[in-house]
């Protein structure tokens, strides 16, 4: 059962993350690798003002602020300096990585006997998850609410089909770097929960999470296929939970847990590709039946 409710709870915390990257990646149609500058830049930021005898809920909420002018730098660069969307995040993120050393003063800053969010609900097993299921709840029903305002579609016009979007007199230069801010910030706030969760905060901590967070995109869109926008990121809650039980069983039967970043990458080059897989087996299947037709055909003339 204690394994089962840690599970969950780091599940629910990179849902967070993987929430701020569906903005980017989904609904934007951006592909953005700032989120593993972003989210280290989070929890460094996080820890560090814990450290300084900050209020965690407070310093959760400004380190989603710090975050997002990751996103702006990003958005800036892309839209301003016309510099390749990719490029964009790489140049942040690899600048944010000496940035977060400067902030944290060393390559990790450990919050052992700190005052963090869970300790101020108690620090349980069944707390912490609590907490983290209720921030993640909130988190939802915000960017759901936003998604349905004129300024939340006009971001997910922007995404599906920007050059429309332009005739039609939208700056969406504007919407690509308030999109970028926001999907940055969530994933600062994830980075903060993360450094709390774990009682410290690492230079490293954002490392790989990129795959993470598309595998739990992935495996939420094959789960559930709904068109409505609530359903897809609550799909993406699924998948991030869905994963980690993935992970937990594979790692119960036995595997090395080196092993568990190319059984991730596979994972997800499986299900980006699993609709041209259908596409091939379909073609195939219908050649086999045009093939055994033609081939009856010819025996019934003869």
């Amino acid at each position: 059962m204690n394994i089962l409710i840690t599970t969950c709870s780091q599940a629910l915390i990179y849902s967070i993350l993987s929430l701020g990257l569906f903005i980017a990646f989904r609904v934007l149609n951006f592909a953005d690798m700032t989120a593993e500058g972003s989210l280290t830049l989070g929890g460094s930021v996080c820890a560090l003002l814990i450290t300084k005898g900050l209020n965690p809920i407070l310093s959760l909420i400004i380190s989603g602020l710090i975050g997002s002018l990751a996103g702006l730098i990003t958005g800036f660069l892309h839209t301003k300096l016309k510099i390749q969307a990719i490029l964009s995040g790489i140049l942040t993120m690899t600048a944010l990585y000496s940035i977060n050393i400067k902030i944290l003063g060393k390559a990790n800053l450990s919050l052992l006997g700190q005052g963090t969010i869970f300790k101020f609900f108690g620090d349980t097993q069944i707390s912490n998850f609590l907490v983290i299921f209720l921030i993640c709840a909130i988190l939802l029903v915000i960017l759901i609410l936003f998604f349905k305002t004129r300024l939340g579609l006009a971001i997910r016009a922007t995404g599906d089909n920007e050059q429309m979007m332009r005739s039609q007199g939208i700056n969406t230069d504007f919407k690509k770097i308030l999109a970028l801010m926001l999907s940055n910030a969530i994933c600062a706030v994830a980075g903060a929960l993360i450094a709390q969760s774990n009682g410290y905060a690492d230079v490293t901590m954002g490392m790989n999470t990129i795959v993470i967070a598309l595998a739990s995109i992935v495996i939420g869109e094959v789960i559930i296929k709904k068109e409505s926008f609530m359903f897809k990121l609550t799909n993406v809650i699924l998948g991030s939970v869905c994963y980690r039980f993935i992970i937990l069983f594979i790692l119960k039967l036995g595997m090395n847990p080196s092993d568990l970043k190319l059984f991730t990458a596979i994972i997800v080059a499986v299900l980006l590709a699993l609709p041209s897989i259908k596409k091939i087996i379909k073609r195939s299947i219908k050649n086999v039946k045009n093939c055994k037709f033609m081939q009856n055909f010819s025996q019934k003339s003869t």
